[in-house]
Parts: C-alpha cells; sequence; structure tokens
C-alpha cells in the first residue's frame, strides 16, 4: 500500500540573543523574624491536607523561626491540637506570586521514616477553581530516607480530569542543594545544583496545561506522615528541621534582540515501497553564540528525539531528523528550539 505524508511546512525560529536571568524578588532570611510581607503561615490539620498527614501546622517560633540567617521549619513530637506532631507550612499566597522565571531554594532537608519536605507552587486561583485544576509545581519534594529527590506535576487535562508527570534523581540528602525550576511558555524544567533532571512540556497549553501559563505563589513545608512517606515507626529522632537558606525568584532579562527568520522547510523523502525514511530538515540562525538545544515531543509532551544539545557559534545551521518507519506513527508532533532561553516552536502534521 502507498504511504503518503503531509507535512506541515515553513518551520520559524525566532532567537533572541544577550540573555540573563534578573533577581525580582528574595527572601534572604537575614531578618530578626519572618517577613510577614511576604509570608503567611497554614495552620491546623485540614483534614491531613488530602494525604493523611499526621501533624498540626501552626505558626509558633517553635516550628518556624529565623536562625543565623536561615529559616528553620522544626517539626516536633508532641501533643498539639489534636495530633502528635507539630510542623509549619508557609506560603507567599496573597502576598507574591509569579508567572514564569527561575525559581530556587538552597535547603537542607532531614531524613527519616515519615519525614516530607517541599518546595512547591500552587495556582493563585486555587480559591475559585480548586486543586487541581489551579495547577501544582512540585520543585522539591523528600521522603523518609531515600537518596532520591523528586520533581512533579499535578493538573487538570482537558477534560477536566487528574494527571501528574515527573520524576527523581539521585542525591545525597544529608547536604544543602540548590533546588529550581526554569519556567517560561513553553516548558518546566527542573534543577538540582544547576544539573537539569527533568523537563515538563506546556507549549500552546498542551493538554490542558493552561493551568501553568498563570501565576503561582510558594510554600515551604515540613509534613509528618501520610499517604506517599507512611507513618514515623519510632527510629526518627525528633525535632527535626528544614533549614532554608533564601529563596529567589528571577525573570529572563533581555538586553539586546535581534530577530533572525528563516522559512524552513521540511523535505520529506519518500522511499515506496516498504519500509519508508521520512527526513526533515531544520534550519535556524544564531545572532551570537548560545546553547541550544533542539527537540521533537509528541502530543503528550513526551520528548521524542533530541536533535541538537550543544553550544554553537553564531551562524545558520541544518539539522537533519533521520528515522525509521517503525519509530513513529501519524500524528501531531512539535519541533521546539531553545537558544539560550528563548523558546520557539511549530507543529508537524504526518499522516501515514
Amino acid at each position: 500500500m502507498k504511504i503518503r505524508f503531509l507535512v506541515l511546512l515553513f518551520l520559524t525560529f525566532v532567537v533572541t540573543n544577550a540573555q540573563s536571568w534578573k533577581l525580582i524578588w528574595s527572601d534572604e532570611f537575614n531578618g530578626p523574624s519572618i517577613n510577614t510581607s511576604n509570608w503567611t503561615f497554614e495552620t491546623g490539620n485540614n483534614n491531613g491536607w488530602g494525604n493523611n498527614e499526621l501533624e498540626y501546622y501552626t505558626s509558633r517560633p517553635e516550628n518556624a523561626k529565623i536562625v543565623n540567617g536561615e529559616l528553620v521549619i522544626t517539626a516536633l513530637q508532641e501533643s498539639y491540637g489534636g495530633k502528635s506532631y507539630t510542623s509549619a507550612r508557609m506560603k507567599t499566597q496573597g502576598k507574591k506570586s509569579f508567572k514564569y522565571g527561575r525559581i530556587e531554594a538552597y535547603i537542607k532537608i532531614p531524613m527519616g521514616q515519615g519525614s516530607w519536605p517541599a518546595f512547591w507552587t500552587l495556582g493563585e486561583n486555587i480559591t475559585s477553581v480548586g486543586w487541581p485544576k489551579c495547577g501544582e509545581i512540585d520543585i522539591m519534594e523528600h521522603v523518609n530516607n531515600l537518596t532520591v529527590v523528586n520533581g512533579t506535576v499535578h493538573y487538570a487535562k482537558t477534560d477536566g480530569t487528574y494527571d501528574s508527570k515527573g520524576t527523581t534523581t539521585t542525591f545525597d540528602p544529608s547536604q544543602y542543594h540548590l533546588y529550581a525550576i526554569e519556567w517560561d511558555a513553553a516548558q518546566i524544567k527542573w534543577f538540582i545544583d544547576s544539573k537539569p533532571f527533568f523537563t515538563f512540556y506546556i507549549v500552546n497549553s498542551i493538554n490542558g496545561t493552561e493551568e501553568f501559563h498563570l501565576p503561582h505563589f510558594i510554600l515551604l513545608n515540613l509534613a509528618i506522615g501520610g499517604k506517599w512517606p507512611g507513618n514515623p515507626d519510632g527510629t526518627m529522632q525528633f525535632p527535626i528541621t528544614m533549614n532554608v537558606d533564601y529563596v529567589r525568584v528571577y525573570e529572563l532579562a533581555t538586553d539586546v534582540e535581534k530577530t533572525g527568520i528563516i522559512p524552513n522547510e521540511f523535505n520529506l523523502i519518500q522511499n515506496y515501497p516498504n519500509p519508508f525514511n521520512p527526513e526533515t530538515t531544520i534550519g535556524y540562525e544564531l545572532a551570537k553564540e548560545s546553547h541550544v538545544t533542539l527537540k521533537i515531543y509528541d502530543t503528550l509532551g513526551n520528548e521524542f528525539k533530541t536533535l541538537v544539545d550543544e553550544y554553537k557559534p553564531a551562524g545558520t545551521y541544518n539539522s537533519q531528523f533521520s528515522i525509521l518507519s517503525s519509530e513513529l506513527t501519524s500524528g501531531v508532533y512539535l519541533a521546539v528550539l531553545n537558544a539560550g532561553g528563548v523558546i520557539r516552536s511549530k507543529k508537524l502534521m504526518l499522516m501515514k
């Protein structure tokens, strides 16, 4: 049977040069007490916060205070509010919220069966649309004594059903680490100590990810017990602490902008009869030296193939995308170029 391909042509990439991160907000925790212009406390147990957690959150200095230029969140084993543990959960809701940028914190987390520290965000519209429609970005979560850290998103898909995506990376949980995301209109990328370990694709609000194109607020908390870590078993010695040196938020600053627009035709070579071997050429222009990634994604936001991931000097480039017929099915794909932090993308339609 003859195989026919229909491909969307003319992929245009616009590349901007001279980008850098500009600090727009931070809490360095250098004052005598927690800055209430930045943070508010959530208190109580709230029926386990949807996770069967065991702690009672308070705003007491016993559970959260500034010590030697750090925020120290302390979980105690004590009878309080009808619960056997206390801790703190702080948020910037109603005070500071952010859409896109780099969000980072330098944190040392506790270990032990039943511990669950987290650095995360929720959509500012949670009070009107609820969870998960507001979207949740877990920049860092860790449970128990595991030597992996988690990065995850939770959201409502186009049909309104719940979904989550995430992964883990190995690390030494006994040390301070810099946990961060870099978030723009195309993707959210997770880092630990400047090493990327997960990317979630949100370009054009694919699969109902519009909640990640709206402002989010930041949360820090130390939970005890729950569905995920399980409960303390007597091996963990309380009190335990989560130490936060700082939280910082940056936006992408552009000093000089130059636009290079090249019509890029996807030249498809059709072999007949089978097997077929589609080949696509993607061209792009760099105004100055940049780190370049060029990736192909499917409609679920899964990375299908990386074509380029390296530093390149200014110039014009062509990248070849060759695959076997068994690797690709009919449908919509996206080619995404990231050059120095500036993202451009275009759909590819393949029909067999």
